[in-house]
């Protein structure tokens, strides 16, 4: 199970790079572009992703007070990016820290309407990596939808 969640950390990673890169280089208007999707835009949706990525870290490391990045900062689009980017290079640290046995060990956590759950390790990190997946496809999908030819 580790070297399967170190591969997909990397990959998740590699995948983040690979599109922000893209997204960047695109004109910022289109950044905030409304289209019909889970989130407006494509900064909404990188935003999410970076929450996502931060809201799991800091549960799995038993924080109390979850911060939320989007509800602290006004990011603009490369700060929202480089904050995706740190969050998901902690991940590839954690799956390369871990031990076996510890993926199996339970994380007990609360929703952020404070809702208790418990998920042993290595589903909780399947399920962010599968998610993250999810989010970039819609990505992808939004960019080609605002014309962008060298989509990763």
């Amino acid at each position: 199970m580790k070297q399967l969640l170190q591969q997909l950390a990397s990959y998740n990673s590699w995948a983040n790079r690979r599109l922000t890169e893209v997204i960047l280089a695109m004109d910022e208007h289109l950044h905030q572009q409304h289209l019909p999707s889970s989130f407006p835009n494509l900064y909404a949706t990188i935003l999410h992703m970076w929450d996502v990525e931060s809201i799991w870290r800091q549960r799995i490391h038993g924080h109390e007070r979850i911060m939320v990045p989007s509800q602290h900062f006004n990011p603009n689009m490369r700060e929202a990016v480089n904050g995706l980017l740190n969050e998901s290079s902690q991940w590839i640290e954690q799956a390369n820290t871990m031990e076996e046995e510890n993926l199996y060990l339970s994380v007990a956590y609360k929703s952020l309407n404070g809702e208790v759950y418990s998920q042993p390790m290595h589903e909780l990190m399947l399920h962010l990596f599968n998610h993250q997946t999810y989010h970039r496809g819609q990505l992808v999908t939004m960019m080609r939808i605002l014309g962008a030819t060298q989509v990763p």
